[in-house]
């Protein structure tokens, strides 16, 4: 069974990212876990003035996200009465991240699935603060699910890396089951001025090829020195429906998304992104 985390802040994206995740594994057996965090609302809330009023602020907006997460939980349960579904739901005072930690590591979560952004919806940015701090700081794959993007049948998936990552057989094989069923097809590209890989990356592709051996894997080095222009391009070119990268110290995604290029790499990023973050759990 698969374990799923499904963070909210009960906006229209993360809903869309929830019925996204609903749809992709209508087939499998599922077990989701919703997780809203309330910290923030409550320390920016109108009403919390002084510290006599703390207690009682508190309370209200716990009783509120309570609430938003009893309606939620029934709007889901009514768009997908699947059998193969299990359902769990976590309000928590504490900051996202934390929780998110928390929950991935109590409940062996396979996978958090988000939007790319939450209530905020800043067109200038692809990646909201929310989803930028689980990216980078919870040890668990994420599939980040851009606004209004319903397409769950990824047939052509881009899978960026440099190969000097000894890669996580979890995260790979979560990877090959994710998409198995769909009969995905999976570029596996390199971009460098170099095109002679060493024993290590040689290691490493053979490690990636054995892998995902359920999948049709094909292995491209592109001549390039621009690594997020030569992946956006790729995208457009070949009609990627997902881009998988790995987070991880001096890797792409981390040279790419933390902290000084951001804008650069998410400029035109239009489809879901699978992170997955080669940890050992």
């Amino acid at each position: 069974m698969l374990s799923i985390l499904l963070p909210t802040d009960f906006s229209d994206n993360a809903m869309n990212a929830i019925r996204y995740a609903l749809e992709f594994f209508k087939h499998q057996q599922t077990e989701f876990t919703f997780l809203h965090c309330y910290q923030n609302e409550f320390y920016d809330h109108d009403d919390l003035v002084s510290r006599e009023v703390y207690d009682e602020v508190l309370a209200t907006v716990k009783l509120q996200a309570e609430i938003h997460m009893e309606n939620l939980m029934m709007e889901v349960k009514s768009i997908s009465p699947n059998p193969r579904f299990t359902y769990t739901a976590h309000t928590s005072n504490t900051t996202l991240v934390e929780a998110a930690n928390t929950v991935a590591n109590s409940r062996n979560i396979d996978l958090i699935v988000m939007g790319t952004k939450g209530k905020s919806d800043n067109r200038n940015v692809v990646f909201g603060s929310n989803t930028f701090q689980v990216l980078k700081y919870v040890l668990c794959p994420v599939l980040a699910i851009p606004s209004n993007y319903t397409d769950t049948r990824p047939k052509h998936i881009l899978f960026a890396t440099d190969y000097l990552i000894p890669y996580k057989r979890r995260e790979l094989k979560l990877l090959s089951d994710l998409v198995s069923s769909y009969r995905s097809i999976i570029d596996v590209i390199y971009v460098t001025k170099n095109e002679h890989l060493s024993i290590k990356q040689e290691d490493n592709q053979l490690f990636i090829k054995e892998t995902l051996y359920k999948n049709e894997v094909n292995f491209h080095v592109l001549n390039d020195k621009k690594v997020a222009d030569c992946i956006e391009r790729y995208i457009e070119e070949h009609s990627i429906d997902w881009l998988v990268m790995v987070n991880t110290q001096h890797s792409f995604l981390e040279d790419m998304l933390f902290p000084s290029t951001l804008d650069k790499v998410s400029l035109n990023l239009k489809i879901p992104l699978l992170a997955m973050q080669n940890i050992s759990r």
